[in-house]
């Protein structure tokens, strides 16, 4: 029996937007570990789940998958999304801005 983790992952760093955070993910634990390649020195390993990574549109739908197919799963939950305000260029040069 496989063992998977459920997870939203975190919002990108370098962008300002939100994509790609919003689904959640369903990634297999690895079950091998990686060893160098003898002729090239890249690390690799033989475990081919390690690979896999499932996207949902939402929660229940990545734990109903797991429990179909007798999947162990660890749920990651995050806290709570911040509230974004709506910005705008051109609030820089409005007349009542302070500062």
């Amino acid at each position: 029996m496989s063992q998977v983790r459920i997870y939203r992952p975190a919002k990108n760093a370098m962008q300002s937007g939100r994509g790609n955070s919003r689904q959640w993910i369903v990634e297999f634990e690895p079950q091998d570990r990686k060893e160098p390649d003898p002729l090239m020195g890249w690390n690799g390993s033989r475990d081919t789940l390690a690979q896999v990574k499932l996207r949902f549109d939402s929660k229940d739908e990545a734990v109903a998958y797991a429990e179909r197919e007798g999947l162990t799963y660890s749920l990651v939950d995050e806290l709570p999304a911040k509230a974004v305000k709506p910005k705008s260029y051109a609030d820089n040069f409005r007349f009542d801005r302070v500062g």
